[in-house]
């Protein structure tokens, strides 16, 4: 019985849309709280179930065999609520404000032996439910499960029949909300026969209590239900680490490589002097390093296309990180909730085009490019070509599967008309204003019409040992701090450390900008002026150990399993990993192309 919305779903989800572009959208639990009299009706909704260890996987409660209304009733959803997963339909459970209620008959139920494997197949998997009341989620175990003993084994199954509610209000307002079996037995799932009915009646109480406390955020973080894990706390050890490389790198660059610039200057420029008179163009003979490859440094590279577009894509990501992590600092995102950062991140994505074809025309334009048309095609094709592939798998998993993960057909639909009509559209628009406002590229030197022989590179100046060293050290300045984020993203735990991220995400650029200019400085020592695709690739590589890390977590970290999460964290898992190539290719590309501007400009060339 997958739930894929209903008809107001379609108009409350561009609502929301339009609520998110006007900056007055809020999450559920924080604004807009409904004030109740005494006795008025407080609807429970069911929302989801699925695999504690399996984050992702998820299917609407009314999947399972529990007690369930003839009409099932659905709630309207905002566009993040329905990405995160949410599908909430009305319950039988009858809840009135301050009214306690004492072991109420829900429903009476007879199973058949297939609906009670089911039961047991979904309690050995510790499937978890989720209700919503006054948009508070509450959470809890679908059953328990028991193993004991080596020889002789026993294996026990049992369903929780009734539960306790536990609501907390102030004044006019429910504040808090949760459900518990603490003392309740569970009913056996085990020795039925195949042919045999089970009989069950469930049943529910309902107590309330008065708090002191007037607002939801003022309650002790993981103080909701204490289901999930604790907020996460400051990892300093972390934070100092990520300090200390950065200061080594910038110390290394700004004394040691500057140093051994400032010798290979003055060196250049004092042979330039005395040989000036006699030389003529003959001016590199003797020279080695990199002042002799200075009319093919600025030679343009191949698939100039392709370069410019990872670049404008690299730049609108930037954009989308900074921005994202930013709005989380305003505190515009709610802890236990992530639909918020869905919707965020989709605007966001659809705005920042303008950026992709903005930065890509430009430096199209600028390095000779002629046809701009298919550079914006390329540009605009570059993420969401991928993305739609892999989600189109991932999709078709959880569709097959009956999660609710899978997303309806009006969401579909409504994030396909928001790229049609703000993503593509600014990306053309941004594309046709960076052609446009294009300069000739800025070259300090003249470049030949005849290409140079690269002299042969050790084996340490190779491409795939930059890729290795430029890759391993960003990587490392944030490994710590990624495990947190798989923690939260693919597990249970909530991250609020904003202002640790943001700083972690500076130290990120700032490490790739220093590790690109030191690499760049050796490759152009040995006289080899292929830097561009190189430097987009040295650091860009950084997204292939974030992959690595992705499969020592799933493997070591996380108790994630089965097709449905498997499929959806490595599809996602690559992305990501695609997603830090684009951006950090394009701070290290633009870091060494400064760099090197600076270099040649400061050498005296007649």
């Amino acid at each position: 019985m997958t739930v894929l919305g209903h008809s107001r779903s379609w108009s409350y989800q561009w609502l929301s849309l339009l609520m998110l572009l006007l900056g007055t959208g809020h999450e559920p639990g924080v604004e807009g709280v409904t004030h109740y009299k005494a006795g008025d009706p407080v609807i429970l909704y069911v929302n989801k179930v699925g695999p504690y260890h399996n984050p992702q996987e998820t299917y609407h409660y009314y999947q399972l065999p529990v007690c369930c209304p003839e009409k099932i009733r659905h709630k309207s959803l905002s566009l993040g609520e329905v990405l995160d997963g949410d599908r909430m339909a009305e319950s039988l459970y009858e809840i009135r404000f301050r009214e306690n209620v004492e072991k109420r008959i829900l429903c009476h139920m007879q199973l058949s032996s297939a609906q009670v494997e089911q039961l047991r197949q979904a309690i050995e998997e510790l499937y978890y439910f989720e209700f919503v009341v006054d948009d508070l989620p509450i959470r809890g175990f679908v059953g328990y499960m028991e193993e004991s003993g080596f020889l002789p084994h026993s294996h026990k199954i049992g369903l929780w029949t009734h539960l306790d509610f536990h609501l907390e209000f102030h004044g006019d307002r429910i504040i808090f909300a949760n459900v518990s079996v603490r003392d309740v037995k569970p009913h056996s799932l085990d020795g039925l026969r195949p042919d045999e009915f089970l009989g069950l009646t469930h049943t529910y109480s309902v107590r309330w209590s008065e708090t002191s406390v007037e607002r939801r955020s003022d309650r002790r973080r993981g103080d909701d239900s204490g289901f999930f894990p604790r907020t996460l706390e400051i990892h300093w050890l972390s934070i100092i680490n990520s300090m200390v490389l950065v200061f080594l790198l910038v110390g290394f660059v700004a004394v040691i490589l500057m140093r051994v610039l400032r010798n290979d200057l003055a060196r250049y420029n004092l042979d330039e002097e005395t040989t000036s008179a006699g030389s003529g163009d003959d001016f590199d003979q003797g020279d080695n390093g990199w002042k002799i490859i200075h009319t093919d440094v600025f030679r343009f590279p191949p698939y100039r296309g392709l370069l410019c577009a990872v670049l404008g894509v690299g730049a609108q990501f930037l954009a989308l990180g900074t921005g994202i992590i930013v709005m989380a600092l305003l505190g515009m995102f709610n802890v236990h909730r992530h639909g918020a950062i869905n919707s965020a991140a989709i605007l966001l994505y659809a705005l920042t085009c303008c950026i992709s074809g903005y930065v890509s025309s430009h430096f199209y334009r600028q390095i000779g490019g002629e046809r701009w048309v298919w550079n914006i095609i390329l540009t605009t094709s570059l993420f969401s070509v991928p993305f739609f592939l892999t989600w189109s798998v991932v999709n078709s998993v959880h569709w097959a599967n009956g999660s609710t993960q899978a997303l309806p057909a009006t969401t579909i639909l409504l994030l396909l008309t928001v790229w049609l009509l703000v993503g593509f559209p600014l990306t053309v628009i941004g594309g046709i204003f960076g052609k446009n406002n294009a300069s000739p590229f800025d070259a300090p030197c003249r470049t030949k019409n005849i290409a140079r022989e690269i002299p042969p590179q050790p084996w340490y100046k190779s491409t795939l040992i930059h890729m290795t060293v430029g890759g391993f050290l960003p990587f490392s300045a944030i490994s710590v701090e990624l495990y947190y984020i798989f923690a939260t993203v693919w597990g249970r735990e909530q991250y609020t450390l904003y202002g640790i991220l943001f700083f972690v995400f500076a130290i990120l650029l700032s490490v790739g900008a220093c590790i690109s200019i030191a690499l760049t400085y050796f490759q152009l020592s040995g006289e080899d002026y292929r830097w561009w695709w190189r430097s987009v690739l040295s650091v860009g590589s950084t997204g292939l150990f974030i992959f690595l890390y992705s499969v020592f977590y799933y493997a070591r970290r996380s108790n994630m399993s089965g097709a449905v999460q498997t499929v959806e964290f490595f599809g996602y898992s690559l992305l990501t990993g695609y997603v830090f190539f684009l951006m950090l290719g394009t701070i290290s590309f633009f870091s060494s192309l400064k760099f090197i501007r600076y270099i040649y400009v400061n050498l005296k060339m007649d």
